[in-house]
C-alpha cells in the first residue's frame, strides 16, 4: 500500500471520530439538562404543598382513640412528609400505657399510616370507684361502670399490688381463651400455707381454688376434671398439679 493511500483512509475516519465525539458530547449535555430539571422538580416539590401531609389513618386501636393516638406522636396535617422523624414519633406514641408496639410508615404522594398494637384487657379489677381495665402488661386503665362492662373478661378482687396484677395478667394470656371465658370472678385469698392461692367463681357455678404463678398450667384441664364432677355436689374445686374435689362440710376455706 503506498503511502496516498494511508493518508486518503486517514483522512476518511476524521469526519467519523468527529461525529463520534459530538454524539457524546450531545448526550452528557442531555444527561445534565435532565439531572438539572430533576433536581429542580425535586426542590419544587419539597417546597411546595405537595410534599405536606394530607391525611393521617390511624388503625389497630380499640382502646385509644384516633385523637389520642396523634396527639401523642405529634404528628399532624401539613406538616412535611419527609422531614418527620419516625422513630422519635414512635417512641413518643409508645409511652401510651395502652401500646405494645407501634409502625408509621408513608404512603406517598402525602399520606401516614400509623399501625398500633395495643396490649390485650385481660380482666377488670374492682374497686370501689368501679372497675378498671387490667392489661397484659399488668397497667390499669381508667373506671369504668356497671353499665360499661362488656363482659368479655373476668373480674379481678383484691389484686391490690402492680406485681400480682401483672402475673395474673401474664397467667390469663397463657390461659385457653375457652376457659378464661368461663371465669366470672378472681378473688387474691392468700394463707398461710398457701400464699399465692386464688378463689375463682366461674360462670358455671363452680367454686375453683388454685394458685397465682401456676394459674395457667393447673386450670388447662378444668373442663375435663369438672365433667367428672357431680352437678348436684356443693364443694370446691381444687385445681392444683393433682386436682380434688371436696364437698362443702369438709372444704378448707
Amino acid at each position: 500500500m503506498s503511502h496516498d493511500e494511508k493518508v486518503i483512509s486517514v483522512n476518511e475516519r476524521i469526519p467519523t471520530l468527529q461525529e463520534k465525539r459530538r454524539r457524546k458530547a450531545n448526550k452528557r449535555l442531555l444527561s445534565i439538562v435532565v439531572l438539572f430539571f430533576v433536581l429542580m422538580m425535586v426542590l419544587v416539590y419539597f417546597q411546595s404543598p405537595l410534599s405536606e401531609v394530607k391525611s393521617i389513618q390511624v388503625s389497630g386501636n380499640q382502646l385509644l382513640t384516633d385523637e389520642e393516638v396523634l396527639e401523642a406522636s405529634g404528628l399532624s396535617e401539613g406538616m412535611n412528609i419527609w422531614n418527620i422523624d419516625r422513630n422519635t414519633r414512635i417512641e413518643q406514641t409508645a409511652q401510651l400505657k395502652e401500646v405494645e408496639s407501634i409502625e408509621i410508615s408513608r404512603r406517598l404522594p402525602s399520606s401516614l399510616f400509623i399501625q398500633v398494637k395495643e396490649y390485650p384487657r385481660v380482666a377488670y379489677v374492682y374497686s370501689e370507684e368501679g372497675y378498671l381495665p387490667l392489661l397484659k402488661n399488668g397497667q390499669i386503665l381508667d373506671t369504668v361502670h356497671d353499665s360499661q362492662l362488656v363482659g368479655d373478661a373476668p373480674i379481678l378482687v383484691d389484686f391490690t399490688e402492680e406485681s400480682l396484677r401483672e402475673t395474673i395478667g401474664e397467667q390469663l394470656m397463657q390461659t385457653a381463651p375457652e376457659i378464661v371465658s368461663r371465669i366470672s370472678e378472681i378473688m387474691y385469698t392468700p394463707t398461710e400455707d398457701a400464699p399465692e392461692e386464688l378463689t375463682l367463681y366461674m360462670t358455671d357455678g363452680m367454686e375453683v381454688r388454685t394458685d397465682l404463678s401456676s394459674f395457667a398450667e393447673y386450670m388447662q384441664s378444668y373442663p375435663q376434671v369438672h365433667t367428672q364432677i357431680d352437678g348436684a355436689q356443693d364443694g370446691v374445686l381444687y385445681m392444683k398439679m393433682s386436682p380434688y374435689f371436696r364437698e362443702n362440710d369438709t372444704a378448707q376455706e
